[in-house]
């Protein structure tokens, strides 16, 4: 579901999200969108096309579809692409 606001991101994680969703965003994998239309107005957050690259997805229809994959072929796509990732991300010491 998207645009999400922070508040409904910790409602469905169960926990405060802050740090995370600011990690996100300094990953430029989440952007606000714009603002919600309520008291405080909070601001609305979306995925980016770096998101869906990074994870493997070409689209935003595609990743709604994924939710339909049995639960061990996700986690192992998910393991596999953060192991690829962190491989990219390390730096070699000399």
């Amino acid at each position: 579901k998207q645009p999400v606001t922070r508040v409904e991101v910790d409602e469905i994680r169960g926990v405060n999200s802050d740090y995370v969703m600011g990690k996100l965003q300094e990953k430029g994998l989440i952007k606000a969108l714009g603002r919600m239309d309520a008291p405080g107005r909070p601001k609305l957050y979306g995925t980016t096309d770096d998101f869906l690259i990074q994870f493997g997805f070409t689209s935003l229809h595609a990743m709604k579809e994924e939710h339909k994959l049995p639960e061990d072929i996700l986690v192992k796509n998910n393991k596999e692409k953060l192991k690829n990732k962190e491989n990219e991300d390390s730096i070699e010491v000399e």
